[in-house]
This record gives C-alpha cells, structure tokens and sequence, in this order.
C-alpha cells in the first residue's frame, strides 16, 4: 500500500493519523483480465486506485461499444455519477489488463472527510485534475481532425497505443477501425521517409 500512500502524499501531506485510518480501511482487489467492475444498472460503491493494469469505461450506443476512457497504473478510477450519487451507472468499467486495485467504500470516504478534514484538499486537488483532464479529452475529441486526434493521443498518451486494442483506441477517438488504421499507416509510411 505504501505507492497508494506515496501517491496521496504527493498530492497533500498526510497526517499519521490518516495514514493509520487509510491502513485499516483500505481493501485491495485483483480483476482478470475482460472482468468488469462495474456494469449498468450497477452503483459504483467504490473508489478505487489502479497499482497495476489498464482498466476502460465504455458506454453502449445502439449495437457499438464507445469507450468513454481508459485508466491505468496511479490512476483513481470510478464511475463518476454513479459514485459520487449513489444511484445506477449507464456505464461500464472494464479490465482490459489483469488489474490490481486498491479500494475504499463510498461511505468510508465521506467519513474520512469528516473526520479528517485535512483529506478534504486532496480530494479537491484530484477532482480538479480529472476535471481538467477530461475537459482536455473532450476539446481534442470534439474539435480535432480524425488526424489531429490521433496525433494528440500520440503526444498525451503514447502508451495506450501499445496497450488498448485498436477497436477501442477507434471508439475512444469516435473515428472507425479502418479510419484508424489508415492513419496509423500513413503516420508510419511518413516516419519512414
């Protein structure tokens, strides 16, 4: 648990106190690979710390899988609505590598904040850096070129390149398979000019 707690303390310093409580409460969790978290209809309970693996959240549109986002190693992962309201996600959270978690339970958390009100900056600090992160994604997917999406795939997340199959790489960046792979070979055609 120590690089779940290093993580915490990179972002605000903890007290003992905390770090002991965090000790006790804390589970961890092990997911095969294809095994969901989370499903529709599911209320995500958890907020979980990714110590190894890749996890995707994806939504279902008509008969097509869109994956919404993808999670990895010191990522916090968790069906946003779901959790922060209790109530039934439309999403799915999925294992696309064998992932090993780190969890605390929606109640546990809200009691830490309580109790510990020095946690309540690091739970700012988070949601204000997964805010920004999403509304980066967004703007790129939504106002970039096939290409340019790619491209800024390549500059911010090169290593999902090697890690997600290229059908979800294609949801992700709401472009087909074959659109993806057309892209791909030209960029290498290119490099190797």
């Amino acid at each position: 648990m120590d690089d779940l707690f290093t993580f915490l303390n990179s972002i605000h310093s903890l007290s003992d106190a905390l770090l002991d409580h965090l000790s006790e409460i804390v589970k961890t969790k092990f997911l095969a690979k294809k095994t969901f978290l989370l499903k529709p209809q599911q209320v995500s309970r958890n907020m979980c710390f990714i110590k190894k693996g890749l996890l995707r959240a994806f939504y279902v549109k008509g008969d097509n899988e869109v994956s919404s986002w993808f999670m990895k190693e010191g990522d916090i992962c968790v069906s946003i609505e779901s959790f922060y309201y209790q109530q039934p996600s439309y999403e799915y959270i999925q294992a696309i590598e064998d992932t090993q978690l780190y969890y605390i339970y929606y109640p546990e958390l809200e009691n830490i904040y309580h109790k510990f009100p020095e946690f309540n900056l690091t739970g700012r600090i988070l949601t204000i850096k997964y805010l920004t992160l999403w509304s980066e994604q967004l703007y790129a997917i939504r106002m970039n070129t096939a290409k340019e999406r790619y491209e800024w795939l390549l500059q911010f997340h090169p290593e999902l390149i090697q890690r997600v199959p290229q059908k979800y790489i294609a949801s992700y960046l709401d472009i087909t398979p074959e659109t993806l792979s057309k892209i791909r070979s030209e960029k290498e055609f290119f490099k190797s000019k």
